[in-house]
């Protein structure tokens, strides 16, 4: 059975970051990842609504049991990544900072840090809740399975998910 992660983060800034992050997870055995779709399917839902947009990630959160938050440069002001942190929190989720801003985009570019501590969790900054580790300088593409498991352990979610019927599975796509 597979470890399901929910990665979430800021597609406009970072899509390709996360893409590396999320690509180095799937191609590894026994691992699957919730939560990302492309641009055009992102705009029919939100010309559908907040509610709408609500319900995909509640879709997208279900049968997952750690959340990576995968932080650029402005990911933690986001309104849909702070609605994500909530659910994940709701629904008994472990969760994971990692930050991508050292890894390089589509042009070789690498950004500035992100304020991981702008958004608080039980009047707690987000770094005093959730380990953050950072993916190049932590050698995240040997370290990421760790960190996913540890973080599913403090949740006290040891067990992995049963694997979803495939007409069930998200699509292998970019979420804004």
């Amino acid at each position: 059975m597979p470890r399901r992660v929910f990665f979430s983060f800021h597609y406009e800034r970072d899509a390709w970051r996360a893409a590396q992050v999320r690509n180095s997870w799937v191609t590894k055995e026994d691992r699957e990842a919730a939560g990302f779709w492309d641009s055009a399917e992102w705009e029919a839902v939100q010309r559908q609504g907040d509610e709408a947009v609500k319900r995909w990630i509640d879709r997208q959160i279900e049968g997952t049991s750690v959340t990576a938050v995968l932080i650029g440069a402005e990911t933690l002001s986001r309104k849909w990544v702070i609605y994500e942190i909530q659910r994940s929190l709701q629904k008994g989720n472990g969760i994971v900072g990692i930050r991508i801003h050292n890894l390089k985009d589509q042009n070789g570019s690498t950004d500035k840090p992100g304020d991981i501590d702008s958004i608080e969790i039980d009047g707690k900054k987000f770094s005093e809740v959730f380990p953050v580790y950072d993916w190049v300088n932590d050698n995240g593409y040997d370290n990421l399975g760790d960190w996913i498991e540890r973080a599913a352990l403090v949740a006290g979610r040891p067990e992995l998910e049963p694997p979803l019927p495939r007409s069930a599975r998200p699509s292998s796509c970019i979420r804004p």
